[in-house]
């Protein structure tokens, strides 16, 4: 996170006891802004002067999310977002598997279609507006010349997530992160194959567009297309590069 804008979205405290009100706004933050395991928090001294309270009651504040697990204290270095208990059993257990193809594919078409059909029944406008701006950095990534295809698996990654951190729940978050993170270390991305950028692009376009209409149903399908014929894509990949391997043999 960005120190110039790392107090964007901060609100002043509500009601209840001092502690209760400071976890409140910090966790409220956490959320609406989408961090991330690893990304740092405004300074002690910058967080008590936005909320108007003391040091020593943010201090107090951020231990107790500490010894929750939601925070992480790094002395000399500040305040960052702890990866959930959940998340991070989650994804040592699945490191320990193997995985096909078409598992981390069937895998995704579980986590992302309900993911975008709730994300249009909940209609938030933040989460709307923070898909818009991930489609919106992608489609600015896939009109770079050259294209940075590794910026670009990321950032496509991103929109996904978005589309599921919209769909409010923290479980289907957790293991969506889990999913990407093999994705982004075990595959190379689709969108260098010939046409296959702006047909993504198309895809995201379609769910992007139903989810800000509201449109459950249509939301779901669009999903659905997109992982079936990034799957598709992916199948095509990998044929072709063993075809090469068996011509050159």
């Amino acid at each position: 996170m960005e120190a110039d804008n790392a107090l964007d979205g901060w609100q002043q405290l509500g009601q209840g006891t001092l502690n209760e009100r400071i976890r409140s706004e910090i966790l409220r933050v956490l959320a609406t802004r989408g961090l991330a395991p690893g990304d740092r928090l405004p300074s002690e001294r910058e967080l008590a002067a936005t909320l108007r309270v003391s040091r020593p009651s943010v201090r107090e504040a951020v231990r107790s999310l500490q010894a929750e697990g939601r925070l992480v204290v790094k002395h000399g270095q500040g305040v960052f977002v702890a990866e959930p208990a959940m998340q991070k059993s989650l994804r040592e257990a699945i490191a320990r598997l193997d995985h096909s193809l078409a598992e981390l594919f069937a895998m995704r078409e579980v986590l992302e279609v309900p993911a975008a059909r709730w994300a249009a029944q909940r209609q938030s406008a933040d989460e709307v507006r923070a898909i818009e701006e991930a489609f919106v950095d992608l489609d600015t990534a896939l009109l770079a010349k050259p294209r940075d295809y590794d910026r670009l698996q990321q950032l496509d990654a991103h929109f996904h997530l978005r589309i599921v951190q919209a769909a409010g729940n923290r479980l289907l978050e957790q293991s969506q992160s889990v999913l990407n993170e093999l994705i982004l270390t075990g595959l190379q991305t689709t969108l260098a194959i010939e046409g296959r950028a702006d047909e993504s692009r198309k895809e995201h376009l379609r769910i992007l567009s139903a989810i800000r209409d509201g449109d459950a149903a249509e939301a779901a399908r669009a999903a659905q297309a997109h992982v079936r014929k990034t799957r598709s894509a992916a199948n095509r990949r990998i044929a072709e590069a063993s075809a090469r391997l068996e011509h050159r043999d």
